[in-house]
């Protein structure tokens, strides 16, 4: 059982309380964990003993966990929520390891505010462009055809937007049709990009778009290890991070 330092609700940001947990050394360099969709900061807890000589934030990102509804958000919004979280806590420089959907959000900041970000590491990050094959498009103009007719409402998109109440339906399709490659060249902190290599949702020709775009960075593939890699692979995700946080500390 992890015994977490504080479990409190945090503020008001933009009229949404925002829920965090921490965990570990309250002297020790500061990481700031941020989930992916549908998640929220319990997805990090069975590797958490693993970062215990850390001071370790891990946010519940709105509308998940115990953190509030939101309406109209994009990804912009997120990325000042956190950063007004590092403001409120006084917290000159940190670690971001976002996972997935807190990868763009982790990307946007260190790209925006490059001298709060010591490290960055990015697990089966989402934020590059997709291939797309023929029958995605088949799926848009279907659905596009299927509203001209007042129909739209027979044809869904992704398990996620499904899921989605409708205030929150805009907001995913904003954050995942913002692409961040062209955010990526302005990234100057040490980056570490994981990724299973089993892969399917961020397939591993972004991570290998990453490391190509992000100057200092290094690419790890975990074998036998899909999108949520650091659950798949606990151990070796574990010994890759903290090898990586601790180089030069």
């Amino acid at each position: 059982m992890l015994a977490f330092i504080n479990n409190a609700v945090l503020y008001k940001f933009k009229d949404t309380k925002i829920f965090y947990k921490k965990f570990g050394n309250e002297k020790g360099v500061i990481n700031i964990f941020l989930h992916g969709w549908g998640q929220s900061a319990n997805s990090f807890d069975e590797i958490m003993n693993q970062f215990e000589n850390f001071n370790n934030f891990l946010l519940d990102l709105p509308p998940f966990g115990k953190s509030g509804k939101i309406k109209d958000w994009d990804i912009f919004t997120y990325a000042d929520m956190v950063i007004s979280f590092c403001e409120r806590k006084k917290i000159k420089k940190c670690n971001l390891i976002g996972h997935s959907f807190g990868g763009r959000i982790a990307v946007l900041i260190s790209s925006l505010k490059p001298n709060l970000v010591n490290k960055l590491v990015l697990v089966d990050s989402a934020g590059m462009k997709p291939h797309r094959k023929i029958n995605y498009y088949f799926k848009i103009y279907s659905y596009k055809l299927m509203k001209f007719f007042g129909l739209g409402h027979l044809i869904c998109g992704s398990s996620d937007y499904c899921l989605l109440e409708e205030d929150m339906k805009k907001t995913f399709v904003s954050i995942v049709n913002t692409y961040l490659e062209n955010y990526c060249s302005n990234i100057i902190a040490p980056t570490l990009i994981i990724f299973g290599e089993d892969d399917q949702e961020t397939p591993i020709y972004m991570a290998i778009r990453f490391n190509k775009l992000i100057k200092n960075s290094k690419l790890v593939l975990l074998p036998h290890a899909g999108h949520f890699s650091f659950v798949d692979r606990p151990i070796a995700f574990c010994c890759e991070v903290k090898s990586f946080l601790e180089e030069n500390n």
